[in-house]
């Protein structure tokens, strides 16, 4: 498919317009029209429906709209490192991945002191579960990971470095009003009769072993799509909630946590490709190790 096509689609999509769209692009109205027309024959799809103000996509237009989107930006950024090497400017970005907890606060706070020390970088994060990020490491993805050893655990694999960061203890969180919230250890058993909450297996496993080496068991009546959507149902009051304790520093205002009695705990890990390693990699593990170093140390 042409990508002019589809940056002509992408631009009545943001103008609801044909002609403003013809306009911004210097084509004719009827030009951008022959190619929304050849752009829904070869999808078999109708993607433009028009009403009372001009036009807007059909449910098959916004989520072809989406992934247009995604690639022309791809595209643009091809482009513009392209014409970066031709001019001698070139600069590798540094593609760090993070699991959903560590790239809500500890992560960027390692980027940001590492753009302190190393003046202008382009960087990109990307959000993942450890498995998928190690996949995206492997497949020349990302230059760098941050996972946990959560369950399944990681694999081992020739093909990439592992350095250990250390040890994070879970929490448990709860709404602002629960009757434990501002309270010192508690051990699971107080909270044996409580609804939990879980997003993943991962974390569901690290709970439910925790409850049976104490002799309890862990009711997870409540699943959640992802982080957000678990803290969300913690806040409103349906349940309480497992959490790595790097995420106590981005929680959201209406939540609070209670510590456990000998909690359980996740190791934390960069990996890194073994082949062609980004320059700043090093220098952004230096400063993540930091925030996972025992009190004291």
């Amino acid at each position: 498919m042409d990508l002019t096509v589809w940056r002509t689609f992408v631009t009545v999509c943001r103008l609801g317009s044909l002609s403003a769209a013809a306009a911004e692009l210097h084509h004719t109205q009827s030009a951008v029209s022959r190619q929304i027309a050849g752009l829904e024959r070869q999808l078999g799809v109708p993607l433009i429906e028009r009403h009372a103000r001009g036009v807007r996509p059909t449910p098959a237009g916004e989520v072809f709209r989406h992934h247009a989107a995604a690639t022309l930006n791809e595209a643009d950024r091809a482009v513009r490192a392209v014409r970066e090497v031709r001019d001698g400017s070139f600069e590798r970005p540094l593609a760090v991945g993070a699991t959903p907890s560590l790239a809500a606060g500890v992560v960027p706070e390692a980027i940001r002191g590492l753009l302190e020390h190393t003046g202008s970088l382009r960087w990109s994060l990307l959000p993942g579960l450890s498995a998928q990020l190690h996949d995206r490491v492997i497949a020349g993805d990302l230059d760098l990971a941050v996972v946990t050893d959560a369950p399944p655990g990681l694999p081992h694999d020739p093909r990439v470095e592992r350095r250990f960061l250390g040890l994070d203890a879970m929490v448990v969180v709860v709404p602002v009003g629960h009757p434990r919230a501002g309270r010192g250890p508690v051990p699971i058993q107080a909270l044996a009769e409580q609804t939990w909450v879980e997003d993943n297996d991962g974390s569901a496993a690290l709970l439910r072993r925790h409850a049976a080496r104490a002799g309890v068991g862990a009711r997870i009546d409540v699943t959640a799509a992802d982080l957000l959507g678990k803290l969300a149902l913690v806040a409103t009051g349906h349940a309480i909630a497992l959490i790595p304790g790097a995420l106590t520093c981005a929680l959201r205002a209406d939540v609070t946590t209670v510590a456990l009695v000998d909690p359980p705990t996740r190791g934390i890990y960069a990996i890194t490709p073994r082949r062609d390693p980004h320059p700043s990699a090093a220098a952004l593990l230096d400063r993540l190790a930091p925030a996972f170093a025992p009190a004291g140390a």
